[in-house]
């Protein structure tokens, strides 16, 4: 199975910020150390273009995240500072994503290391989110011919608000999001389908209204290619979290994503969306089962 990932994992944060970026070089080193990876298999993508972005941003965001001519208003939505490496790494991260559909196309399954930057808006960034990397991948699989409809089934504990945002009254991207009601975003934006769930739900609640969301889902979108979002946040120990899942509630929720996908005869292309466990083992451990279980999978 393919894995994609950039290279520009390091952003300048300011000392102590809460954003955790070295699980993803943790998450890097680990699928190649277990062997669940080939170092063959681990590849830098190219870098998402302009007129792959425009599909899903606006121009005017696009040329001004280039430049760096945000207002600090936006910047504070957004999470971290403005540096000349933030949009690179996130038009990698769209390249990982786009290249991970392609993928899973011939093999199944594939994955992006990071990416699920599902709160970037189509006119601007929010929660850690620069550009929506599960949109731009969406439609530039669709600019190709290679997918007529898409579905994005995101399994973050935060509403996936950008990609429903930006994909408002597109028949061809359904999106799906199951996440905490009470959670971020506070001004939800209407997916295709929501399943907004209480504080403490656990593995039993969770994965009852995922069956049931993923049946409706799949009938509903009549895609021919899946966005699976694998968010490590509904985690009990996560600290943006609050759905308190177990690691094996977790592992349950891919293997149901999974099963789901290929009964419909869906290839899958994984992101890493959010994770924030106290300890980042923890995140890295939940996101290495994902991909574990995906490789197994992997025709």
């Amino acid at each position: 199975m393919k894995a994609f990932y950039s290279d520009t994992f390091v952003l300048p944060l300011p000392e102590g910020h809460r954003f955790p970026m070295e699980k993803y070089a943790m998450l890097r080193e680990r699928v190649v150390a277990q062997g669940i990876i080939t170092p063959s298999n681990l590849v830098i993508p190219p870098a998402a273009s302009d007129t792959q972005l425009l599909r899903a941003h606006t121009a005017d965001y696009v040329a001004r995240m280039e430049r760096g001519a945000l207002s600090s208003q936006e910047i504070r939505r957004i999470g971290f500072p403005w540096t000349p490496a933030m949009p690179q790494r996130s038009r990698r991260s769209s390249g990982a994503t786009i290249e991970a559909c392609l993928a899973a196309l011939r093999d199944g399954y594939a994955v992006n290391l990071a990416g699920g930057t599902h709160h970037a808006c189509s006119g601007h960034g929010e929660g850690f989110c620069i550009f929506n990397d599960s949109a731009v991948a969406a439609r530039e699989l669709q600019a190709r011919g290679l997918a007529r409809r898409v579905l994005v089934i995101d399994c973050d504990v935060h509403q996936g608000n950008g990609t429903a945002e930006i994909t408002r009254g597109d028949d061809t991207i359904f999106s799906f999001s199951i996440h905490g009601e009470k959670n971020f975003p506070f001004r939800k934006e209407q997916s295709d389908l929501d399943i907004g769930l209480e504080d403490g739900a656990g593995d039993e609640r969770y994965l009852a209204a995922l069956e049931a969301g993923l049946m409706e889902a799949i009938e509903l979108s009549h895609a021919d290619l899946a966005l699976y979002l694998a968010g490590a946040d509904p985690f009990y120990d996560d600290k943006l979290g609050r759905l308190a899942l177990t690691k094996p509630g977790l592992a349950a929720r891919d293997r149901l994503v999974f099963d789901f996908c290929e009964q419909a005869g869906l290839p899958v292309a994984i992101s890493m969306a959010g994770g924030y466990a106290r300890i980042i083992a923890d995140t890295v451990d939940i996101q290495i089962a994902t991909i574990a279980e995906a490789a197994r999978r992997a025709s």
